[in-house]
């Protein structure tokens, strides 16, 4: 697996442009809210420590995964913002429902970043389980949510 052995969440700020000016958006599925808040304190601290304003950053809440383009494209809609990062987790079940969502939610947040001139950064782990998800927001393997914030803010020093 891609992350095996590897923490991806480290950073070095010194090589990170300071966001204070900028305005962050963060949609957040509270489907596995266990893991989903932690890639949210993973993103959200990582901007604040970047030198993002707490009250720069707007968070929105939506049911699930498949939610979040949706909860996303309004946020585009409705607030200014530099960027805007969409954090969910869809865990492998016994059925097709976990591949019909991945497929979807990753269709819609491409299909925003070609919409907009915004970026909407996708953070949405598709584990086969819950421990591979907890491992991804703040365990052995890191913070998804860490890393979502890092690439929010490179795509927002794009101009």
């Amino acid at each position: 697996m891609a992350t095996e052995n590897k923490n991806l969440s480290n950073y070095d700020k010194n090589t990170i442009p300071n966001m204070k000016d900028f305005r962050f958006g963060i949609v957040v599925s509270e489907w596995n809210d266990d893991v989903t808040e932690g890639l949210f304190k993973g993103a959200f601290d990582t901007l604040v420590d970047c030198g993002a304003l707490p009250e720069n950053i707007t968070r929105w809440n939506v049911p699930g995964s498949f939610e979040l383009i949706f909860g996303s494209k309004k946020m585009h809609d409705t607030l200014e913002v530099d960027a805007i990062i969409a954090i969910g987790c869809v865990i492998k079940g016994e059925t097709m429902h976990f591949e019909f969502v991945c497929e979807g939610v990753t269709q819609g947040i491409k299909d925003l970043n070609l919409m907009y001139e915004i970026p909407t950064i996708f953070c949405l782990l598709t584990d086969n389980n819950k421990q591979q998800s907890l491992d991804r927001s703040g365990g052995k393997h890191g913070n998804k949510g860490v890393e979502a914030a890092i690439a929010a803010i490179k795509m927002v020093s794009l101009g």
